[in-house]
């Protein structure tokens, strides 16, 4: 399995927050952005700053998914 942090970039653009306005909000480094942008592992603690500052909870912005055969 891996993970999709699709629903987060989703949100994103409903909600008309740039990428750059999340990482300096959330104080991301740019190593982490480009993980998420990669679909890479990030730290739980990350994944619990963003939905704090969405005021989502974490199934809203990303999700398992499994490796297509």
């Amino acid at each position: 399995m891996r993970i999709s942090y699709k629903k987060l970039w989703i949100m994103l653009i409903e909600r008309e927050i740039s990428k750059s306005e999340l990482r300096t909000a959330t104080q991301l480094s740019a190593g982490t952005m480009s993980k998420l942008s990669k679909g890479e592992d990030v730290a739980l603690s990350v994944l619990l700053r963003i939905c704090d500052y969405l005021n989502c909870d974490i199934g809203d912005i990303c999700e398992a998914v499994r490796y297509k055969n």
